[in-house]
């Protein structure tokens, strides 16, 4: 046999195949790069180096899409879009109801609208919610209004009323309905990525699409649903600049391997490695990231998470790939760049997100520097001065919000759906339009189906242990998405807190249960009886989910039903 390489074992990156795909040691995975037979993971030092082994020990036998038939390839492009399609029929049909604003809308719409007219938020009169919903948003005040979220959110709210109107609901919307139904093609292309599977996929996008707590998200003009846009976007970036690091990885060290006689790179660039050069996707996710900390200051969790992800990444490619020092030589070729091309870009982008704050003469907060002027700090701009005051300001706002609310819900409540928020609710009498008996009601309830939320509860606990004893890194990405959404609100347990905060880490809990459904669907080297049964389970319960998310969708959606038939809705008494 002769030597063999110590590069790699079974590579943590690439070796590991995901739910319903082909398993490393198959045909399809074994010879690339001159792997001995029988033993996929082994290579002789003159062939472990080339461009074909390394990659192959990278990101394992990942096609571009470009490389199917073209009668597959549109099936590529064709399940995101039909998946997106559905969601955005659910998400549009009767947008305008109610007619009214409702629950924190009467915050964002209106501040929407002010930026919209004036570059920052203005306050309101009182009754100012009848002028809005009469159609004449006109009446807001001269004086600045004080606000504790930042704008991004709020211009995307004001992009639908420029678009269509701040005189409807429709326009009020607009832009929620949109980015729900587009961050639904998101997930579906991000699942394919993971899972190499269209089925999964098809069944990532299909349950985001039906599931009503990211339904009532995205049909009501909260900042949430922005939020978990600008996340998942950041993390479909980072997925793309893995495989491309690893390819630009790959490519430089074979090249390297090329020149020398031995086929194999020196001792001495093996030390720490190549560099990669500007990773433009990791630039990408810088910029989501900074769109979401400029929707809510949440997203700076997501930002230092996913930033370790990353980084993690990468130093475990330099050690597939045989690199010596691949900690020192991660941290410095990997590490600082990383560091480089997402948290500046991302702070440039949240301040440049100011714009219309600091281009005002009014804005709250927009002179406090001229008028406290500071021995310390005198040296900084006013303009930042006062920025920086505001921003004390809210985080002091934030750290004591601890008001009642008969709607608040502890972060231990969420994944069970303990306390959903009610966002609406009326009690029309008979006679009136669409009541035809003594007493109905007509609601919207942030419940998301019951199958979804519990099963990906479940399947939580599965990615536990799949990444801890098979350390795949697909289990470990989402707990990491999620982790960072749901965990850090257990370190405020006297905040006031609502169930609809969990919709920024959503996607990564449907994308948990469809990894657990590719379990049951199984492995393509599995005997034809074990796939077709795992296929007849995933299809009944996928199928469940969408008979229980009509039951739900009146509920969802304000649609007038008989008081009873709500009732029947109503699973727990907290729901009410």
């Amino acid at each position: 046999m002769g030597h063999v390489t110590q590069t790699s074992t079974r590579p943590s990156g690439a070796g590991q195949t995901a739910p319903g795909a082909s398993a490393p040691g198959s045909p399809e995975s074994a010879a690339a790069g001159g792997a001995l037979a029988g033993r996929p993971w082994i290579s002789r030092p003159a062939q472990a180096f080339s461009a074909e082994a390394l990659q192959q020990r990278l990101i394992g036998n990942i096609r571009s899409w470009r490389d199917y038939p073209p009668s597959l390839r549109l099936w590529f492009w064709l399940v995101p879009v039909l998946t997106a399609v559905i969601g955005g029929i659910l998400r549009f049909v009767r947008l305008e109801t109610p007619r009214s604003l409702i629950f924190d809308e009467t915050y964002y719409v209106k501040d929407g609208y002010s930026l919209l007219i004036s570059g920052y938020e203005r306050s309101w009169p009182d009754k100012a919610n009848d002028a809005f919903n009469a159609g004449n948003p006109a009446v807001l005040l001269d004086t600045p209004e004080y606000v504790v979220h930042p704008p991004v959110g709020k211009w995307m709210i004001a992009g639908g009323m420029w678009l269509f109107g701040a005189d409807n609901p429709f326009g009020w919307r607009f832009a929620a309905a949109l980015t729900g139904t587009v961050s639904i093609l998101l997930l579906t292309l991000i699942a394919q990525k993971l899972f190499h599977s269209l089925p999964m996929a098809a069944a990532a996008g299909l349950l985001l699409a039906v599931d009503g707590h990211h339904l009532v998200m995205s049909r009501t003009s909260l900042l949430d649903i922005f939020l978990m846009f600008w996340i998942l976007a950041a993390f479909g970036a980072l997925l793309m600049d893995r495989d491309d690091g690893r390819r630009r990885l790959a490519i430089r060290l074979a090249s390297r391997a090329a020149a020398a006689k031995d086929g194999r790179p020196s001792v001495k660039q093996l030390l720490a490695g190549p560099w990669l050069g500007i990773r433009w996707w990791r630039i990408g996710a810088g910029v989501c990231l900074g769109l979401a900390v400029g929707t809510k200051w949440s997203g700076l969790f997501f930002l230092a998470g996913f930033g370790l992800l990353s980084v993690l990444w990468d130093l475990n490619a330099r050690r597939v790939a045989g690199i010596r020092g691949w900690v020192s030589g991660g941290l410095i070729k990997d590490g600082l760049p990383a560091f480089m091309s997402v948290v500046p870009v991302a702070a440039l982008v949240y301040t440049a997100s100011w714009t219309g704050w600091f281009r005002s003469n009014d804005a709250y907060y927009r002179h406090w520097a001229e008028s406290n002027p500071s021995a310390e700090w005198g040296w900084l701009p006013d303009a930042v001065r006062s920025l920086a005051h505001y921003h004390q300001e809210a985080y002091n706002f934030h750290q004591g919000l601890s008001s009642d609310h008969p709607y608040e819900a502890s972060a231990w409540s969420w994944l069970v759906m303990g306390r959903p928020t009610s966002f609406f609710y009326e009690s029309p009498g008979q006679g009136a339009p669409g009541c035809n008996v003594s007493n109905c009601a007509s609601a919207i309830l942030s419940v998301g189906n019951p199958m979804v939320w519990w099963g990906a509860a479940i399947s939580l606990v599965v990615l536990l242990f799949w990444w801890a004893g098979r350390r795949d890194w697909r289990a470990g990405a989402l707990l990491a998405g999620v982790g960072a959404g749901y965990l850090p609100w257990f370190l405020y347990p006297e905040r006031t807190m609502f169930y609809f905060y969990a919709v920024s880490f959503e996607p990564f809990l449907v994308l948990a249960l469809v990894y657990c459904l590719g379990l049951v669907l199984g492995r393509d080297t599995d005997p034809p009886w074990r796939r077709r049964s795992g296929f007849y389970v995933v299809a009944l319960f996928v199928a469940g989910a969408v008979l229980l998310s009509a039951f739900f969708y009146p509920v969802w959606t304000a649609e007038v039903i008989p008081y009873q038939d709500w009732r029947y809705r109503m699973w727990m008494p907290s729901w009410i």
